[in-house]
């Protein structure tokens, strides 16, 4: 309503507001840029999130793949829509994986909420709530040999803003 760009990177926000926002800014010409996550290091790691997909759809023998997400106890939606994203990327480069679970959620007193156990075509997502940790994301492929994993580890919420605002200058 103020005549102002829509930069969103708010997963749960958007998903309450897509359909809204998508047609105001479509009718009135306005400008909507939307990312599960404005960080620069996680772009990255995104970018290699769906390479190394690309690279495990010729071993199946990698195929115990989970993520794992970190955030502060305030967060309220889980899985994180980064990790949300993350899964996508690997589910869109490998054959073998059509979609993901919500695996077990760590709240901030230490309980654990048992999530799904992941059939073999599923990427499990764990969840877990502590202290005021901006957001870890860790993907991991398993195998009877050995284990590949990587991990996005934001030491503040700096990186985020590093990103959203030559997204808003962009738009």
């Amino acid at each position: 309503d103020a005549g102002v760009k829509v930069v969103s990177g708010s997963t749960g926000w958007f998903q309450q507001h897509e359909t809204e926002m998508r047609e105001k800014c479509e009718k009135e010409g306005k400008t909507l840029f939307w990312s599960s996550n404005f960080s620069l290091g996680v772009a990255i790691f995104s970018a290699v999130n769906r390479y190394l997909a690309r690279i495990m759809n010729n071993f199946d023998n990698y195929n115990r793949v989970k993520i794992e997400e970190t955030h502060h106890i305030h967060k309220l939606d889980a899985p994180s829509g980064t990790a949300i994203t993350l899964a996508e990327g690997i589910i869109e480069n490998i054959d073998y994986k059509t979609r993901w679970v919500m695996g077990d959620l760590t709240n901030p007193d230490g309980s654990v909420t048992k999530g799904a156990e992941p059939r073999p075509a599923e990427i499990k997502i764990d969840a877990v709530r502590r202290d005021e940790v901006p957001g870890i994301h860790t993907f991991e492929y398993d195998s009877d040999a050995d284990c590949i994993r990587l991990t996005h580890d934001a030491h503040s919420r700096r990186g985020f803003a590093l990103g959203a605002v030559p997204a808003a200058e962009y738009t």
